[in-house]
């Protein structure tokens, strides 16, 4: 039995296309780590430069995985294909119900991250810096636990009585780990629906490649009978 040429020339496109979407991510996630501008309470909150990188990593070894196994009619190559690409799918299904069920547990990891950064005066200029950039843009004070983390509450932390969360020393008393929580809760469903365009993809990749792999072995098994 001859293998089905269209399914096989599809698993090497889609893997292909997976290869270079890895690539193209790899390259901007190490510009960014080296270049990189951006908040450091951000980054320590969110470390998401060092997921990317790892991610794109994985995906430029299954997308290598998935091409050599498609072109060359390879059943061990596309074996490890499929399971890699199914123990990423649990992985991700798994990430997901914990996100969902253990909700307050993940917004105590990024207070207990931050809380590093207290007491706040003591920390290099660097660190101060983003801090108050990060302060006056989301209106916030203080990491954890508000304007008790600074000894010396700054300027950023200044506002109009009239403004919510201003306190009436005229400085904000939310501090800003509640302000990236609920950043983070806001941009939830952009993650929801990304992991979900990739579940769907993953499936699609097992089926392709399972369907390849037992092509090829009935094919195997007709050429030695």
């Amino acid at each position: 039995m001859a293998v089905n040429k269209f399914i096989k020339f599809l698993l090497f496109f889609f893997n292909l296309l997976f290869w270079l979407s890895g690539c193209v991510l790899l390259g901007v996630s190490i510009y960014l780590k080296v270049h990189k501008d951006g908040n450091l309470i951000t980054n320590e909150a969110i470390p998401g430069i060092d997921l990317m990188i790892a991610i794109g990593v994985i995906i430029m070894v299954l997308g290598f995985l998935g091409c050599c196994g498609a072109i060359r009619e390879n059943r061990c190559l596309l074996l490890i294909f499929f399971v890699s690409l199914l123990v990423i799918f649990v992985l991700l299904v798994a990430l997901g119900i914990l996100g969902a069920v253990e909700e307050k547990r993940v917004k105590d990891w990024v207070k207990e991250r931050l809380s590093k950064f207290t007491p706040l005066s003591t920390q290099p200029e660097g660190v101060r810096n983003d801090l108050e950039k990060l302060q006056a843009e989301l209106k916030c004070c203080g990491l954890v636990n508000g304007p008790s983390d600074w000894t010396k509450v700054p300027d950023s932390c200044r506002c109009n009585a009239t403004e919510t969360d201003c306190k009436s020393s005229a400085v904000y008393s939310t501090p800003c780990s509640t302000k990236v929580i609920e950043l983070m809760e806001k941009h939830m469903e952009v993650v929801l629906g990304i992991a979900f365009a990739i579940a769907i993809l993953l499936i699609f990749g097992m089926v392709f490649s399972m369907i390849l792999y037992c092509q090829i072995g009935r094919k195997d098994t007709a050429t030695t009978a």
